[in-house]
């Protein structure tokens, strides 16, 4: 352009160009609008009059309020010193509708030094790619702190709906496509679901139907459809296309993306949408990759888990069978220093119960003697078992005739027959494979940790009924239920609950049960009380190292 004095003004006629752009501009002196074309009237949709009668910062304040602060400021400096940017600038416009596009600004010098040229360039295909790369960089934030795969799925579905577009998880189940997570119209999902006649969920499309998804696991690449309806004719039924077609715009754009988890096909990551651009589909391809890397992550904390625990228990029992052995050396020396003294007194009480002379307060005293005798007997029984080795003789036992035995053999505490029991046995319980002799011993020692721990007129309820592959009893009772710790440590041998527990009974109830192949479990009840699940195979039973 030819240069003129600072002073002079530049006529419209000089940016008669301007006027047949299909790209927004206009020329700005200071405040004023001198000239504006139709385009940047459609794009702020007010019209061309009203445009140039605005002044231009009434004109940043009603379109531009996101961003008011700084571009006013940009303005000022523009006006004041000529000062233009080298590079193009953002901006968020907000039409008379309410409506927002982004555009990205360029100026340049005019007809003269106080004149600028203003051209505003659509960048909302940009902009969406910009926002939706920020968008899924958050999302793959999150589904990395996921501990389970579906949470993973979840949190990129929904992070991909957000920025607008349709989303689906296709995932490879065999030589099939299953639907996974979606955010598709609701109304379609119905529609679907009617004529498969059954869960989005549950429908199964094989690979070879699919060839165009078979060709993005293939090559591990991702496809972009600039007819998505046209891909979804190749999915679905005619019928279901039917209704998709009536129900998406023309024009929709799609992308298939491959997921790939430990370098095995995983699924694809299916999106959908108007503004679906060829650089978002590479963002959501990329976006893709990092799924199933937190995929992989997911199984990796499983697998660490999984293993975790295995060492725990493998600890456990490391633990267990050491404190075992020690406590069977020395239970063999108490069984041997203390079974014979105890022999000699039962004897001794024996001979004394025939002396005719003794008193009242005598037969109370040898009464009292014995008495404590049997309780020590009892002690160094129930310590020999805790640490024998248990060899099962199975036969054919009924667990619900155990318990009532166990119930008839009840010699606990004096206040044991103000207790009320309930016994409920389903009418379909089954013989089991077991010894007899053991599943006794485990249930007297059940039913007698249920008593003592009861209050005077307290509840104890068992039941015993049959569940998959086995026979389960439950023993509940109304005591203080179980400590603030881990319910597991109720079957350590010595671990007591109460002042005048042995801390033996329930040990051996679990060695029992173990040797059977069963397992047991230990639970406060809701309002008070501890609840005793045992649970015990049908079959053979094994043997449970000491």
């Amino acid at each position: 352009m030819t240069s003129v004095p600072p002073d002079a003004s530049a006529a419209p006629s000089d940016y008669w160009l301007l006027a047949g752009l299909p790209t927004p501009a206009a020329v700005t002196r200071g405040d004023q609008v001198v000239v504006a074309n139709a385009a940047l009237a459609s794009l702020l949709g007010i019209p061309l009059d009203e445009l140039k009668a605005t002044p231009v910062t009434a004109l940043i304040a009603r379109f531009i309020p996101a961003e008011r602060g700084w571009v006013e400021a940009f303005h000022e400096a523009l006006t004041r010193d000529g000062t233009r940017p080298e590079h193009p600038l953002w901006l968020r416009i907000r039409r008379a509708d309410g409506k927002e596009r982004t555009v990205a600004a360029t100026y340049a010098p005019g007809a003269t030094q106080e004149e600028t040229v203003v051209l505003l360039h659509d960048a909302e295909g940009v902009d969406t790619t910009r926002r939706l790369t920020e968008a899924l960089g958050a999302a793959a934030a999150d589904m990395l702190r996921a501990r389970d795969e579906q949470e993973v799925l979840e949190t990129a579905i929904d992070a991909v709906h957000r920025q607008g577009f349709y989303s689906a998880i296709l995932l490879v189940e065999g030589d099939t496509f299953r639907h996974g997570p979606m955010r598709q119209e609701p109304a379609i999902v119905a529609l679907a679901e009617r004529k498969y006649g059954m869960p989005i969920s549950e429908v199964r499309l094989p690979l070879g139907t699919l060839p165009h998804l078979a060709e993005v696991l293939a090559r591990r690449k991702a496809a972009f459809h600039q007819d998505a309806l046209g891909a979804a004719h190749r999915v679905h039924t005619s019928e279901v296309f039917e209704d998709i077609q009536r129900a998406y715009p023309p024009g929709i754009r799609a992308l298939d993306a491959p997921i790939f988890v430990e370098g095995q096909p995983f699924g694809i990551l299916s999106a959908q949408g108007l503004d679906l651009t060829p650089a978002a589909a590479g963002t959501l391809e990329l976006f893709a990759q990092l799924l199933g890397g937190a995929l992989e992550n997911v199984r990796h904390h499983r697998v660490a888990a999984e293993r975790l625990v295995e060492v725990t228990r493998l600890q456990e029992e490391l633990v267990a069978h050491e404190r075992l052995t020690v406590l069977g050396e020395a239970a063999g020396v108490v069984a041997h220093e203390v079974r014979n003294p105890l022999g000699a007194i039962l004897n001794a009480v024996a001979v004394l119960r025939r002396e005719a002379h003794l008193g009242p307060t005598g037969q109370a005293a040898v009464g009292m003697l014995e008495e404590e005798a049997i309780r020590l007997e009892d002690i160094v029984r129930d310590l020999l078992d805790v640490v024998r080795p248990l060899e099962p003789r199975p036969r054919l036992v009924h667990l619900g005739e155990l318990v009532r035995r166990a119930l008839g053999q009840l010699h606990g505490p004096p206040d044991a027959p103000t207790l009320r029991f309930t016994v409920d046995e389903a009418p379909d319980v089954p013989e089991i494979m077991g010894d007899e002799t053991l599943l006794q011993l485990a249930a007297t020692h059940l039913v007698r940790n249920a008593v003592q721990a009861s209050p005077p007129g307290g509840r104890v309820r068992l039941n015993v009924e049959r569940v998959e592959g086995g026979v389960r009893l439950v023993v509940e009772d109304e005591g203080p239920g179980i400590p603030d710790v881990d319910p597991r440590r109720v079957f350590e041998p010595f671990f007591l609950t109460r002042a005048n527990g042995r801390g033996l009974g329930l040990a051996i109830v679990k060695r029992v049960v173990l040797a059977h192949g069963g397992q047991v479990r230990a639970s406060g009840r809701p309002k008070r009380g501890a609840r005793f699940e045992v649970v015990l195979p049908l079959g053979p039973t094994r043997t449970f190292p000491a």
